[in-house]
């Protein structure tokens, strides 16, 4: 099998690459086609992970022929650029005229709508893809469907994600994972889906409150922008069961929150918007991001260790056998040894388990988020095979 990862040095594509070549692979993989912009950034990736299976492109998203030469000739495809870049429907677009499976990392919902009214068109056409098969979204649809599936009608499903650090205070701010991304859930109205049909919320709304055990302890959840909302309520197996609420909310680690909320108070909020400054146009997230990243680099001996602990969790009203329910799934990811090397495991590790069980069992002609696409039967398996720790409740 050969796959190919566009952005495959970045952070998550770094780690989708870990996991591969890992000895949890559950395919036979040939090759690994690592396409991305920086040079460097590749070869100190294959300097450090020492696999004969690993291969150099230098990508180009905007250059449709390297585009398409980079995703020729594989089994799949998976997408790592950023979907704030602008790139995603180009790229998909790449992989269904190349005839190859393709996935990507979704995470907002700004293209996810937009790529599943594809259906038909790849159905017709025998071509698979999946839309965000990273943790949230991803992991986290699939744990929908692990609820969904033991509720015979369902009333609502809400969804959360909390990360706490445990460790000295961090006096340097590190982002969870890509700039625009964080600033985005902060910024940006969201789509939740209430009294059945989908209504836009304002940012940083539909504030809860839900103590959860240690380390995470008293957490404030808020609307955020994800793909899971426009989805889950919609699938197959779960809308014909009467669900008139679905909803996703956040949780960063509480001083982060208070430096995200600081930023978008600032104007950062309006990150691509540009702004004249003695005379030359930037974009206010290139500046920040440049900021920050400077400030890393620089402020790096201060930076003490921390670990992080997540906690994903759906839970789940309606009725079982004709009988009020409530059903709870909850995956916990802690500090492990086989995280080292990662800057985002949980997403790293979910796309990896995605692409490959697509690989491994026939395809699902169409276009399709996770809860359409995997069963809980074969997926949870290799959650546990990767440390999660899975804990469902029916009450």
């Amino acid at each position: 099998m050969i796959i190919t990862i566009l952005g495959g040095a970045g952070f998550m594509g770094a780690g989708i690459v870990r996991d591969l070549i890992s000895d949890r692979a559950i395919i036979d993989i040939t090759k690994i086609r690592i396409c991305d912009t920086s040079r460097p950034r590749m070869e100190a990736l294959v300097a450090d992970l020492g696999d004969a299976r690993l291969e150099l492109f230098d990508l180009d998203v905007t250059d449709p022929a390297r585009l398409a030469a980079a995703i020729s000739g594989a089994d799949i495809c998976i997408n790592c650029v950023p979907t704030l870049a602008g790139h995603q429907m180009v790229i998909f677009e790449a992989a269904f005229a190349a005839r190859v499976p393709y996935v990507d990392l979704g995470g907002l919902g700004t293209f996810t709508v937009k790529q599943i009214a594809e259906h038909e068109r790849f159905k017709a056409a025998g071509m698979t893809a999946v839309t965000g098969i990273g943790a949230d979204p991803g992991m986290s649809n699939v744990i929908c469907r692990a609820v969904a599936d033991e509720l015979d009608e369902i009333d609502r499903i809400n969804l959360y994600w909390a990360a706490e650090l445990v460790g000295d205070e961090n006096p340097v701010l590190v982002p969870p994972y890509s700039v625009s991304t964080v600033l985005a859930e902060y910024a940006h109205p969201s789509t939740q889906f209430l009294d059945g049909k989908h209504v836009t919320c304002e940012p940083m709304t539909g504030v809860e409150v839900i103590d959860l055990p240690e380390p995470w302890g008293r957490c404030e959840f808020m609307y955020s922008p994800h793909s899971e909302q426009l989805t889950v309520p919609l699938a197959e197996g779960i809308s014909e069961k009467g669900i008139q609420e679905f909803t996703w909310k956040l949780h960063l680690p509480h001083r982060e929150h208070e430096a995200w909320v600081g930023l978008v108070k600032a104007g950062f909020g309006d990150f691509n918007d540009p702004i004249e400054i003695n005379g030359v146009a930037v974009k206010p997230l290139d500046v920040l991001a440049k900021i920050i990243q400077r400030n890393i680099e620089k402020s790096g001996e201060r930076i003490p260790e921390q670990q992080s602990h997540e906690i994903h969790f759906a839970i789940g009203h309606g009725r079982k056998n004709g009988k009020p329910c409530t059903v709870r799934c909850d995956v916990i990811v802690t500090p492990d040894p086989m995280y080292d090397g990662y800057l985002d495991a949980c997403t790293s590790m979910n796309a990896s388990i995605a692409a490959q069980l697509i690989l491994k069992y026939p395809k699902k002609p169409g276009v399709y988020a996770p809860e359409g696409y995997f069963d809980v039967e074969t997926y949870f398996p290799e959650l546990e095979k990767r440390k999660f720790r899975i804990v469902k409740t029916i009450t």
